[in-house]
C-alpha cells in the first residue's frame, strides 16, 4: 500500500482532517475546517459535485423561503435532532452565503429560492475556487474502501491502493441515489463492520410502478398530467405528475412518496386517490356531465363539460369501470375519486434522493460517531428524509457545516 498521502498529510504543523465526498455537505464541511487544519477532500468521481451539478441543471433549489416553523417540519421524524443545525443555517443564511461567493438569489412564486443564473455550475466553481484559495487540498479519483487496522482512511485510486491518516475525518458520501454521479451505498458495510447501526437505503422523491395496459404504455408514456389533486391518507397534494411505461413520477408524486413508499414496504396495499377537475366539486360537475351531448362522442363531451382528454381521459378508462359513462353522477364521482392502484416504488438509483442511512442514536451532538471517535457524518448518509424544492440541500450544507465545525471543536481539543 502507497504511503504517499499518509506522508503528504503529515507535513504540515498544522492538524489534518479528511472530508471524504465532494458534494455539498462535504464541501461545506471542508469550508468550515479551513481556518482550523490542513484540510484534504477526497472524491470517487473525477471531479467534484456531480449530483449537485445535475440536479440544478433545470433550476438548483438552494433553499426554501418558508417560515422556519414551516421549514423545519418538513423533515418528519428527524427534526429534532435536525433543528439545531438548520436553525444554526436557516434558509436566509444561506442565502447570504451564496451572495458571498458573488451568487445573486431570488424566491420564486413557490417559495423555493434560486440562484438567479438558475444553474449550479457558477456557484460550485466560486465555491471550489474559494475553498482552494483557503489552503483546501482535493483528490479526485479516491474511492474510500474503509479503515488501516492503524485508523488510516483507505482508498483506492488509479494508482493503486493508498492511505491517509487525518486526526478528524467528517464522512459525507451521499445516500445510493444517481449512482452514476457517484453516490452508490458502498460505504454502508464498512461502517457496519465497525458496528455502526445503518438503516438500509431506501427511495425517497421517487416514482411508482402501476400495473398498466399496452395501450397506456405504448400511447401515453411521458405524458404530463396537470392540474389536479393527489390524496393519500390525510395527505393531499395539488400539482402534476408524468406517466412513464412503468408507473407514474414528478412532483407532485414525490410529495406522497415517503407514506405511500412505507405503506407497500408493510405489506400493504395503497392506492392513490387523484381529482382530476380540483376546480369544481362533485355535484356541479355531475350537472355539467348531464348536459345533452347529442352526437358528441364520450370523449368530446368529456372534453368540452369537464376539461378531460389525453392523459386524464386514458387514467379515467384505465382505472374506472365502464359502467360508470352510463351514469353521470358515478362519473362525476370516479373523475373526483378516481382510484389508482400503486404496486411498488422505483428502485432507489432512480430516487431523487433515500431515506434510511446512519442512524441518529449513532451520533453526538457535534456530528460525531460514538463507535469512532474522530469520525463525523453529513449529508444524506444519515437517516433523514425531506421533500424536493430546497429542502434537501439545505439540510446537507446545514449538516456539513455541524459536522465540520464539530470536527475543527474536536481538533482544537485534542
Amino acid at each position: 500500500m502507497s504511503n504517499t498521502l499518509e506522508k503528504s498529510g503529515t507535513s504540515s504543523p498544522r492538524p489534518v482532517a479528511a472530508v471524504v465526498g465532494g458534494g455539498p455537505a462535504g464541501l461545506m464541511a471542508a469550508e468550515r475546517l479551513a481556518p482550523h487544519a490542513e484540510v484534504h477532500v477526497f472524491d470517487a468521481m473525477p471531479s467534484l459535485g456531480r449530483k449537485f451539478l445535475l440536479a440544478g441543471k433545470s433550476g438548483l433549489n438552494i433553499t426554501h423561503g418558508e417560515a422556519l416553523e414551516s421549514f423545519l417540519v418538513r423533515f418528519g421524524e428527524a427534526h429534532a435532532f435536525l433543528e439545531p443545525a438548520l436553525e444554526a443555517f436557516p434558509p436566509h443564511a444561506i442565502r447570504d452565503w451564496a451572495a458571498g461567493l458573488g451568487i445573486e438569489t431570488f424566491k420564486g412564486s413557490s417559495g423555493r429560492i434560486f440562484p438567479t443564473a438558475m444553474k449550479a455550475s457558477p456557484l460550485l466553481r466560486a465555491w471550489l475556487a474559494r475553498l482552494r484559495k483557503a489552503g483546501v487540498v482535493f483528490h479526485v479519483r479516491h474511492r474510500w474502501t474503509g479503515f488501516t487496522d492503524e485508523g488510516a482512511l483507505r482508498f483506492n485510486t488509479p494508482e493503486g491502493e493508498t492511505a491517509f491518516a487525518a486526526k478528524a475525518t467528517v464522512l459525507a458520501l451521499g445516500g445510493a441515489s444517481w449512482p452514476r454521479l457517484g453516490a452508490d451505498g458502498s460505504w454502508t458495510p464498512l461502517l457496519k463492520a465497525k458496528g455502526v447501526s445503518v438503516v438500509p437505503l431506501k427511495p425517497a422523491n421517487c416514482g411508482f410502478d402501476i400495473a398498466w395496459s399496452d395501450y397506456m404504455k405504448e400511447r401515453f408514456a411521458g405524458a404530463p398530467v396537470k392540474s389536479i389533486t393527489l390524496s393519500f391518507g390525510r395527505t393531499q397534494v395539488k400539482g402534476d405528475f408524468v406517466v412513464t411505461s412503468t408507473g407514474i413520477e414528478g412532483s407532485a408524486v414525490y410529495a406522497l412518496s415517503a407514506p405511500l413508499r412505507d405503506t407497500l414496504q408493510g405489506g400493504e396495499k395503497a392506492n392513490l386517490i387523484l381529482d382530476l377537475v380540483p376546480d369544481r366539486d362533485e355535484a356541479r360537475l355531475a350537472r355539467d356531465l348531464a348536459a345533452p351531448r347529442g352526437k358528441s362522442s364520450m370523449a368530446n363531451h368529456l372534453r368540452r363539460k369537464a376539461g378531460i382528454d389525453g392523459a386524464k381521459a386514458a387514467l379515467l378508462r384505465e382505472c374506472a369501470d365502464a359502467e360508470v359513462y352510463a351514469d353521470m353522477e358515478k362519473l362525476a364521482r370516479a373523475i373526483k375519486h378516481l382510484s389508482l392502484p400503486i404496486e411498488r416504488p422505483r428502485p432507489v438509483a432512480e430516487a431523487i434522493s433515500v431515506a434510511g442511512g446512519i442512524t441518529l442514536g449513532e451520533l453526538d451532538n457535534n456530528y460525531m460517531l460514538t463507535q469512532l471517535p474522530g469520525i463525523f457524518a453529513a449529508g444524506e448518509m444519515l437517516d433523514w428524509e425531506a421533500p424536493t424544492g430546497g429542502y434537501l440541500i439545505s439540510a446537507c450544507l446545514a449538516t456539513g457545516r455541524a459536522a465540520g465545525d464539530g470536527a475543527a471543536r474536536f481538533l482544537m481539543r485534542s
